[in-house]
C-alpha cells in the first residue's frame, strides 16, 4: 500500500483556515494573522496616497498599478510573496490579471513591519524580492514611524532614504508626490 500523497505547499496555502495569510519563500510555507489596525491604518494610508497620484493620476503622474496585499508568483507556485502594497509601471504590466496572481516581478514593494513580521520582512523577504529583481522596496514602521526606502543595485539594496517622525519627503520611485510621514503613524 503507497502512502497517500502529500499536498504541495501551494495546495496547503490554498487550505489555509480563514483569518491566516500565507506565503512560500525559500522553499518553506511562512503563515500569520491578518494584519491588526496600525498596519491596516498605514497600508490604506500610504496606499491610497500613491493609488490617487500615480495609478488614478489625479494631481500625479500615473503610469502605475497600485495594488493592496497582491499575490505575487515569482516562480509558479513555488516562491510566493504577497507584500503589504506593491506597484507595476503600466509600461510592463499592460493590463491587470484577471484572476488573483501576479506573475511580473512588481517595480516596487513596501512591507509594513510589526513585531511578529519585521524580521521575515527584513531577512527573507528583501533578499527574495532582490533576487527577483524588484526594483524599489519601502519598509514602514507604524509604531516608530520609521521609514527605510531601499533601490536594487547590482541585484543588492542601497539604502536611499530613511525618514522618522513628521518630515515630508519625496521617496523614489515616486517622485513629484511629497510624502507627510505624519500620515504613516498608526
Amino acid at each position: 500500500m503507497h502512502p497517500a500523497p502529500q499536498p504541495s505547499l501551494y495546495e496547503q496555502l490554498l487550505g489555509l483556515p480563514e483569518g491566516l495569510t500565507g506565503e512560500i519563500l525559500n522553499g518553506q510555507l511562512h503563515t500569520q494573522p491578518r494584519p491588526a489596525g496600525p498596519h491596516l491604518r498605514v497600508g490604506v494610508s500610504l496606499g491610497s496616497k500613491l493609488h490617487r497620484h500615480f495609478d488614478e493620476g489625479d494631481g500625479g503622474p500615473g503610469g502605475w498599478w497600485i495594488l493592496l496585499e497582491p499575490e505575487v508568483h515569482f516562480v509558479r507556485d513555488v516562491e510566493l510573496a504577497v507584500p503589504d502594497i506593491a506597484g507595476w509601471r503600466r509600461e510592463r504590466l499592460s493590463t491587470l490579471p484577471t484572476g488573483h496572481r501576479f506573475e511580473v516581478t512588481p517595480d516596487w514593494v513596501c512591507e509594513i513591519l510589526s513585531p511578529s513580521t519585521a524580521s521575515k520582512d527584513r531577512e527573507v523577504k528583501l533578499p527574495l524580492y532582490a533576487h527577483y529583481q524588484v526594483g524599489y522596496a519601502w519598509l514602514v514602521d507604524p509604531l516608530a514611524r520609521h521609514l527605510e526606502a531601499y533601490a536594487l543595485h547590482g541585484g543588492e539594496w542601497r539604502l536611499i532614504l530613511e525618514a522618522v517622525g513628521e518630515q515630508t519627503i519625496e521617496i523614489p520611485p515616486f517622485i513629484g508626490t511629497p510624502l507627510a510621514m505624519g500620515s504613516l503613524r498608526s
